[in-house]
């Protein structure tokens, strides 16, 4: 069945992250500084369209800031440490009483979604690594393309009633020769013969449509499978300090066998101004591809972004 051009994305996060980069391997940002940077943010120079105390509040309510977090803790991550070294990246979610976690709820068809990402928003990987029932802990074949400090992200609920999502992170770094990226405003991506082109503005503070298309050879896709219970998954993070807001999308489930496209809707929110690297897994024909855009957020007093003039 072909759902055409309809918003279906069911329970697909998007994911938000902003701020500048960790340079020791498993640092986390401490409330302190995430606080002193909200009070300097953008989001806090226009007090008309924003509550006094919305920035602190949003900060306060993004994850993604620490290796801690409602009770349980990420532990160190193993994985290769130089460029090229084949190995596994592991890891173990603990309790606070360091007993490690063996039992998940699952959400978007997952117990744990991996996301690993360099801090210049380059190398973005999004897998689902393999949980050790006896030991507890997760593992995934690993190596690295490219040195530098990288965020490792999991994201999961633990298998207890009323457990809410968490999602804790640590840093590692990887010994090479560095090439940090600069990423340029960007809204069509060549992927695998694949143009994906994103429409639509992030506004601070704001709910915004954002819609993606998918076409091949001049050709509209219609043939999008569900990935992870939707039709696409976007994830978006802002220059700087990486923070992790989840918000879910649109859309009703895909039933087995449905397709869609070529057009993918997300709602999103951007918590301040700046500039946003947006990453879209999308599935077609059994294979997941990854398409990447570079949008700037705009001022929510109507102020323009960055690639529209303003600042």
């Amino acid at each position: 069945m072909n759902a055409g051009s309809r918003l279906a994305l069911y329970g697909a996060g998007l994911v938000v992250a902003f701020g500048g980069a960790f340079a020791v391997a498993g640092a986390i940002i401490p409330d302190s500084t995430v606080a002193a940077w909200a009070e300097g943010s953008d989001m806090n120079e226009h007090g008309e369209s924003q509550p006094g105390n919305q920035s602190q509040s949003n900060v306060q309510d993004l994850k993604g800031l620490s290796l801690d977090a409602d009770g349980f803790v990420l532990s160190p991550v193993k994985a290769p440490s130089e460029v090229g070294t084949q190995g596994a990246l592991s890891f173990q979610i603990l309790t606070a009483a360091g007993e490690p976690v063996t039992e998940y709820t699952e959400a978007h068809e997952k117990d744990l979604h991996l996301i690993v990402v360099r801090s210049d928003g380059a190398e973005f990987r999004h897998v689902h690594p393999t949980l050790d029932a006896i030991t507890g802990t997760w593992s995934v074949p690993w190596s690295w393309d490219e040195a530098g400090t990288y965020r490792v992200y999991a994201d999961f609920t633990p298998g207890t009633e009323g457990a809410e999502g968490i999602t804790l992170t640590r840093s590692v770094d990887v010994a090479g020769d560095l090439s940090p990226a600069t990423p340029e405003v960007q809204r069509v991506a060549e992927v695998d013969g694949f143009t994906v082109t994103l429409d639509g503005d992030l506004t601070a503070g704001e709910s915004a449509e954002l819609m993606i298309s998918v076409e091949r050879d001049g050709q509209p896709v219609t043939t999008l499978e569900p990935y992870l219970g939707a039709f696409g998954h976007l994830v978006a993070l802002r220059q700087g300090d990486l923070a992790y807001l989840h918000v879910h999308a649109m859309g009703d489930e895909p039933e087995a066998g449905e397709t869609a496209g070529p057009d993918i809707g997300f709602m999103a929110e951007a918590p301040t101004a700046g500039r946003y690297l947006l990453y879209l897994d999308f599935q077609v024909e059994g294979k997941v591809h990854t398409a990447e855009f570079v949008v700037d957020a705009g001022h929510g007093d109507g102020s323009p972004s960055e690639d529209e003039g303003g600042h």
